[in-house]
């Protein structure tokens, strides 16, 4: 059992407090576990970690926290055939990023290896463990159904002697891949299928990331699962929920062994609209290169939201603010934004970016006169300061923010109307240029010099006003626009026809290229964070964007999106 520091005293009331809280409280006020708290988080290495692993980190490293506790980082490693040191790498990035650590606490299931060796043999010589010669479709068969009982495999009888006899020879290597499993004794006519005669360990002759060729056998989750948590001494062992119907079986191996036994808590998984959890579909999304890897903006891993922009602080509260329970439920993609949103708020700085420019020339604006103007950078954030922004004859604005013909509440630039330039003058559209396919390609306006700063001697206001940039002093980048990776919002719904592929959203990722943004991005670091007014939160793309050449992802819109805007119309 681990040296543990005692828990922080735990609050004489669970009131308001989620679920498996409350039964920590109840533990420590009974002091079950001589007052401690020690949570693992037990990641697979077998792929890059998402959203719902957040939730179970923020869940296991905060209730150490809240209860002055301790969380283990250990890896699940049983399975050589799909693990590598580069997810081991990835997770701890995704840890430390989101603001945990484990100190000294970092263990494999591949450090007990030996130890649990040991517990299987002792197992077999309580009689309780047999090897097992039967196929895997022969075990399944056996197994029988939820209505059904299961039948005793021929070799269930075997003496303590031929089992450990082949145990042995299993773990030298004598047997092919598939020829023997080590199963637990216990009942074949249970309810709970999981309890019939569960297997333990299998052979499976590959290299083992951390062990190399010293295994040929491997324990199964089941097995390992409860066995290093006891070893560990975990007192609340968090799992999800389909793990529940494992407890029992979680249960039996500690007892059957008469080892440390700590207490298996299940909570419902996150599950989001639009987003797919599922490790093995996400690596196929890589491996067919339908995104462009494991951090790609789209994909729901944190090495993606990172890329894209998401703060951890963000990511903390959204998982605390759902909160757990024990029912499955969808969260609605939007709820994780709102969070992304209100915290980049606060911190993001604004800066004024043309994705689609059209150029304005003034033309009663002197030519060569440059003028700089003071903009805020976060009116959020009284210590932001402000930066100076140059303006001249020459500007670009968004092409949506004109037209020749505009709708009825249309409140941004025609010809004829006014509009306030942001920080700048008010400006009235006098002439269109068009191409020779009638596309509008410069506008001609002339500005009021009384205007500078948007007040006017005569204190008219305007209804529109438009974000712009200099046309001498811009620089080009290339802009990002993510949306969802998939079209509808459960793929649990899907039929058994369909196929998650089949509803993966084209437009899910397009490409801005000639975007005119504020000359000082084009210092931008990779990973700041703005606000582009009117526009969205942006981040400098981490693996793209180069010095004079940054590339901008969209994290999140605001809050009226420009599909708000044009379907109704209006400003």
């Amino acid at each position: 059992m681990s040296d543990n520091a005692h828990a922080q005293s735990a609050p004489e009331s669970a009131a308001g407090l989620d679920f498996i809280r409350t039964r920590i409280v109840e533990d420590n006020q009974t002091d079950r576990f001589d007052g401690r708290v020690h949570t693992r988080f037990p990641p697979e290495p077998n792929g890059y970690l998402h959203i719902g692993h957040a939730k179970s980190i923020v869940l296991n490293f905060g209730i150490a926290q809240d209860f002055g506790g301790l969380c283990n980082l250990r890896y699940d490693d049983t399975n050589p055939s799909k693990e590598s040191t580069e997810y081991v790498d990835s997770i701890e990035a995704d840890v430390r990023w989101l603001g945990y650590d484990w100190n000294d606490r970092k263990y494999y299931a591949s450090d007990y290896f030996e130890k649990l060796y040991e517990y299987a043999v002792d197992l077999i010589r309580k009689g309780k463990a047999y090897v097992d010669s039967l196929t895997a479709d022969e075990i399944a068969d056996y197994r029988g159904t939820p209505t059904q009982p299961g039948r005793k495999s021929p070799y269930r009888d075997r003496s303590v002697e031929e089992n450990l006899d082949l145990f042995e020879r299993m773990r030298r290597g004598e047997f092919p891949d598939g020829a023997h499993v080590l199963r637990a004794k216990i009942d074949m006519a249970h309810p709970n299928i999981i309890m019939r005669d569960p297997p333990m360990y299998r052979i499976r002759h590959v290299p083992h990331h951390r062990t190399g060729d010293t295994w040929c056998i491997y324990p199964m989750y089941d097995w390992a699962h409860g066995l290093c948590d006891s070893i560990e001494g975990i007192t609340h062992s968090i799992c999800t929920l389909e793990f529940e119907v494992h407890r029992p079986l979680y249960d039996w191996f500690l007892e059957a062994l008469e080892v440390y036994h700590p207490q298996q808590i299940e909570f419902a998984r996150l599950n989001l609209t639009y987003t797919v959890m599922s490790k093995r579909k996400l690596l196929e999304l890589v491996q067919e290169k339908r995104v462009s890897g494991w951090n790609d903006p789209r994909m729901p891993t944190l090495s993606g939201m990172r890329r894209r922009g998401y703060t951890p602080e963000a990511v903390r509260t959204f998982c605390r603010r759902i909160g757990v329970s024990k029912t499955n439920s969808l969260v609605d993609f939007s709820t994780l934004e709102f969070f992304i949103r209100e915290d980049l708020n606060k911190r993001a700085a604004r800066r004024m970016v043309v994705l689609r420019p059209l150029k304005v020339i003034i033309d009663n604006y002197p030519e060569g006169q440059v003028e700089e103007f003071d903009a805020e950078n976060n009116p959020e954030d009284p210590d932001a300061g402000t930066r100076k922004v140059p303006f001249g004859r020459e500007i670009y604005i968004e092409q949506d923010d004109f037209r020749e013909d505009p709708p009825k509440k249309f409140f941004r630039l025609s010809p004829g109307r006014e509009v306030r330039l942001k920080h700048a003058y008010y400006i009235t559209c006098t002439s269109v240029v068009k191409d020779a396919s009638g596309e509008v390609t410069e506008l001609h306006c002339t500005y009021d010099p009384e205007s500078r700063g948007g007040d006017t001697p005569d204190g008219r206001k305007v209804k529109g006003t438009l974000h712009w940039v200099s046309a001498a002093h811009a620089t080009t980048a290339e802009v990002r626009l993510y949306d969802h990776l998939f079209t509808v919002p459960d793929l649990a719904e899907l039929t058994e026809e369909q196929d998650y592929r089949d509803v993966i959203n084209p437009g899910s990722l397009e490409v801005l290229t000639g975007c005119k943004v504020e000359p000082e991005l084009a210092d931008a670091k990779p990973g700041e964070r703005y606000q582009f007014l009117r526009q969205g939160y942006f981040c400098v793309d981490t693996e793209d964007s180069r010095p004079e050449s940054p590339v901008f992802n969209r994290t999140v819109s605001l809050k009226d999106t420009w599909a708000k805007i044009e379907k109704s119309g209006g400003k």
